[in-house]
């Protein structure tokens, strides 16, 4: 059975060979022991009743219980850009006309801007290739808007995910390569390491503060605004089906597309369901039940499994693997969500 769960300081090895597998550009998750020491102690901060830091770090992962293996992971961060700031570039358009040419210019600009300060983010999304398969995409994808229903109150209004912008077999990004390489003079796999690892103050230090004209750049460099990465086409398509949309925001490093979306307009969202549990049942019972994302509503043990489930208005009946694995009982209360 999979069950999602936050992560602890145990997974720090497995969590370091995943940053190793994904590869750079995927900033979230850089191949670096202390930053995961860090990460996984404010993520044990995090899901605790009592927390209220303006950043929170719920960091989860995948787990197969039947071999105790960690296969895949994904996160919500709260607050992002509080304490350091969080860097975007905007897209705009610039109009200009000449009475004495008789002629209009278009220009495509882009804008170093902090316009996500204070949003929450999805990103970490990870799966192990011989589980991308029966769904489990999907499942590990949704589960983190039944943690979103459930602390409300502890995220902004609006949601963001940074996909991974585009690159060549060889790892090579071309809009790092013809813009940020030129102030920074260092490598893309460079700084996005520095970015995740040590902050954005190398960023604030040379970033250029004026307007990049789009059409100043090559073809190459231009034709990959707002171009994901390969393997990130599923996840972002995963995310347009909940309601987010790309509003002219990229990454700064590697052009990728930033999404958005209001938490209380994603579908998923909305579509919880808070149940009350009527019966704990042999599995066998099920076999013909409607399948849910199920999970426990306490932040201090956090679960959440794929189960069928027998429904009756607000109650429900659950089978006993699932039962045990969300530590749950009769007239417990859980969160479900359709697959």
């Amino acid at each position: 059975m999979l069950v999602i769960r936050p992560a602890i300081p145990g997974d720090i090895d497995t969590l370091l060979r995943i940053s190793h597998a994904t590869g750079p550009g995927m900033t979230s998750m850089p191949a670096d022991r202390t930053m995961w020491a860090r990460r996984l102690a404010h993520t044990s901060a995090s899901f605790a009743s009592s927390f209220d830091d303006i950043e929170g770090t719920y960091f989860m992962v995948l787990e197969d219980t039947g071999s105790g293996d960690v296969v895949g992971s994904t996160a919500i961060y709260t607050g992002v850009g509080r304490k350091r700031p969080f860097y975007s570039y905007k897209l705009s358009t610039l109009v200009n006309y000449s009475s004495h040419l008789d002629r209009t210019q278009t220009h495509r600009v882009l804008h170093l801007v902090n316009d996500y300060t204070g949003a929450t983010e999805i990103g970490s999304l990870y799966l192990a290739p011989a589980y991308r398969r029966d769904g489990n995409g999907a499942f590990i994808s949704r589960s983190r808007y039944l943690l979103l229903a459930a602390l409300r109150e502890r995220f902004a209004d609006v949601v963001i995910a940074e996909m991974r912008g585009w690159q060549d077999a060889q790892g090579n990004s071309p809009f790092w390569e013809h813009l940020g390489k030129k102030f920074f003079g260092i490598g893309f796999e460079n700084a996005d390491y520095l970015n995740a690892v040590d902050g954005t103050q190398f960023i604030s230090d040379l970033m250029p503060r004026y307007p990049i004209y789009v059409d100043l750049l090559p073809p190459d460099a231009r034709d990959v605004i707002g171009r994901p990465h390969d393997d990130s086409a599923r996840a972002l398509s995963l995310l347009r089906r909940e309601g987010f949309y790309h509003a002219d925001y990229v990454d700064i490093f590697d052009g990728g597309p930033t999404v958005q979306c209001r938490t209380d307009d994603i579908h998923a969202v909305r579509a919880v369901r808070r149940v009350t549990v009527e019966s704990v049942v042999d599995d066998d019972a099920l076999s013909n039940a409607p399948t849910f994302i199920v999970s426990n509503d306490d932040i201090d043990t956090y679960r959440i499994v794929r189960q069928p489930l027998s429904v009756a208005q607000d109650a429900v009946s659950i089978g006993r693997d699932a039962a045990r694995l969300l530590g749950c009982e009769a007239g417990s209360s859980l969160s479900i969500l359709g697959v």
